[in-house]
């Protein structure tokens, strides 16, 4: 993901006896591993949280970038911190809820080697189509594609991605049998779209913003249970028939499994502050990002949701990974 593609500190054991206030006499770095490249989006939402974070918990705040294998390098990694409460990690969705249902080497497990902290905002998936094809609508898109079966395909950023099993759940729901075409990234993905070389697209709302205002690709569709405040004027999926075609992505942070509960109460009640920031909230905006927050066990209700949600689609696609 890019901008265009599409976030108690350890004073000894005597501390676990002290009230959450103490948490914030520690002067250590908190380290938050990112496991994706110094300016992409989740880095990006990382750095305007960590920013703040360091204000509210009254010590300094070091992101860690540790890019590699789709964020799940920062994960082994969070996976092996002491639970010390001196580490955490921001991560998309796809690492604690779809990389187990797609690798089948896994070398972490996030229902044990992981303590939800706080969801740190959401984002939708649109359905764009290039300037080609003939649809307008949803219910056009639909109607043409039952016309011409062998044209069904859409693209993603990558294979084994959200969007990729956004465009699977797609199918499943129109009865048509979509074929995924994969891309590296977003930006190689927006160029097909707009060059006509694959009928239609899934990606981010952010991402199909510029094309779509410039009248370049028209998007059919938004992911969400309402409607993206990036894109208002464009219906759901839902509103338009199909209230079985609704998932959205989101950035989490969590701690080490076995890190006391004070202190992760500690960091979510702080990010809890920040997320409430109008600055923070105007950046989010920005970025196509809505504001998450609530409390850890919220972020864990959250991944037991996205997992039956997504576990049928990610089986039904046949999509595993050595």
């Amino acid at each position: 993901m890019h901008r265009r593609d599409f976030i108690k500190g350890a004073c000894g054991a005597a501390s676990l006896a002290l009230p959450g206030w103490a948490l914030a006499q520690n002067d250590r770095p908190l380290r938050i591993l990112v496991g994706f490249a110094a300016g992409v989006s989740i880095d990006v939402v990382a750095r305007i949280v960590g920013d703040k974070l360091k204000d509210e918990l009254k010590r300094p705040v070091l992101i860690d970038n540790r890019a590699g294998a789709g964020g799940r390098l920062a994960a082994e990694l969070l996976k092996s911190a002491p639970p010390d409460g001196n580490t955490l990690m921001i991560t998309p969705v796809v690492v604690p809820v779809l990389a187990p249902m797609v690798f089948n080497k896994l070398n972490y497990n996030p229902q044990t080697d992981f303590a939800p902290v706080v969801r740190l905002c959401d984002f939708g998936f649109a359905l764009a189509v290039s300037p080609g094809t003939p649809a307008r609508t949803l219910k056009e898109y639909v109607a043409w594609l039952q016309a011409n079966p062998q044209k069904a395909t859409f693209g993603s950023p990558a294979a084994g991605s959200l969007p990729h099993f956004f465009g699977e759940m797609i199918g499943h729901a129109l009865k048509v049998d979509m074929i995924h075409a994969p891309y590296n990234g977003g930006a190689a993905l927006q160029s097909a779209v707009l060059g006509d070389h694959v009928p239609a697209g899934i990606d981010v709302v952010m991402e199909w913003q510029q094309n779509a205002r410039a009248g370049k690709v028209k998007v059919l569709a938004t992911s969400g249970a309402a409607r993206s405040p990036v894109m208002p004027d464009v219906p759901t999926f839902r509103e338009q028939g199909y209230p079985d075609i609704v998932g959205q992505g989101w950035f989490g942070m969590y701690a080490p499994a076995r890190t006391p509960q004070e202190q992760i109460d500690a960091v979510n009640r702080a990010v809890n502050k920040v997320l409430a920031l109008p600055e923070v909230r105007e950046r989010f905006a920005a970025l196509g990002l809505e504001p998450g927050g609530g409390t850890a066990a919220d972020l864990g209700r959250t991944m037991q949701e996205d997992a039956k949600r997504w576990g049928p689609v990610v089986k039904r696609s046949g999509f595993r990974v050595d």
